[in-house]
């Protein structure tokens, strides 16, 4: 089966996979002695590297990627894209952007109950229904100085009708809204570019 890691840097990002993957833009092909982590998050922020995908081919990536990611501080969160009784799907606003509903994983807490428990608590509602994992994200940034990557499952869920939502102010949620996929271009308007991978795929 064809093994692909998307690495969001801030807008750019990595993408390491067994195979030639399509529909890429600005991309630039890297060697193994190019993919520092660090260097690539700092090239990043400058604008002259802006929207760039770094890719590298390899055909046992999954090892690479192992390799990588030991180097660095992995910090391991999950959530959910959920859908209500009507139709429509859950996003929260935070830090100015629309995002969907995560949060790190408490020790001794599997990936799942971890999801279910941050959306409830981010958007005070009740999960009726906990589907498949949709995908596993990856990104990084700087936390306190230290710089890590976060690894985030997000799983499908479901609720019965249309439960009012109550965003978490403590986690600097300003606003939780169903909206359904007609008013998912106010969403990608301005929002991550691995929000985007996952509203693609509904």
């Amino acid at each position: 089966m064809a093994q692909i890691y998307k690495i969001y840097m801030n807008e750019c990002q990595l993408i390491l996979a067994d195979f030639l993957p399509k529909k890429l833009s600005n991309v630039q092909t890297i060697g193994l002695q190019d993919i520092d982590l660090e260097k690539l998050f700092q090239a990043s922020k400058q604008k002259a590297t802006k929207n760039i995908t770094y890719l590298y081919i390899h055909p046992d990536i999954e090892k690479v990627f192992k390799s990588i990611s030991q180097k660095v501080e992995i910090i391991k969160a999950a959530g959910g894209l959920v859908k209500n009784g009507e139709g429509e799907y859950l996003f929260i606003h935070r830090l100015g952007k629309w995002d969907l509903p995560k949060g790190k994983v408490e020790n001794n807490e599997k990936m799942k109950e971890a999801a279910v428990r941050e959306v409830e608590e981010e958007c005070g509602i009740r999960i009726n229904y906990l589907g498949p994992k949709l995908q596993t994200t990856y990104h990084i940034y700087i936390m306190r100085g230290k710089f890590v990557l976060k690894q985030t499952n997000w799983y499908e869920m479901g609720v019965n009708k249309s439960p009012k939502l109550i965003p978490q102010s403590e986690e600097d949620i300003t606003d939780a809204r169903w909206i359904d996929k007609s008013g998912f271009g106010t969403v990608l308007e301005n929002t991550y570019p691995l929000i985007m991978q996952i509203i693609e795929k509904i």
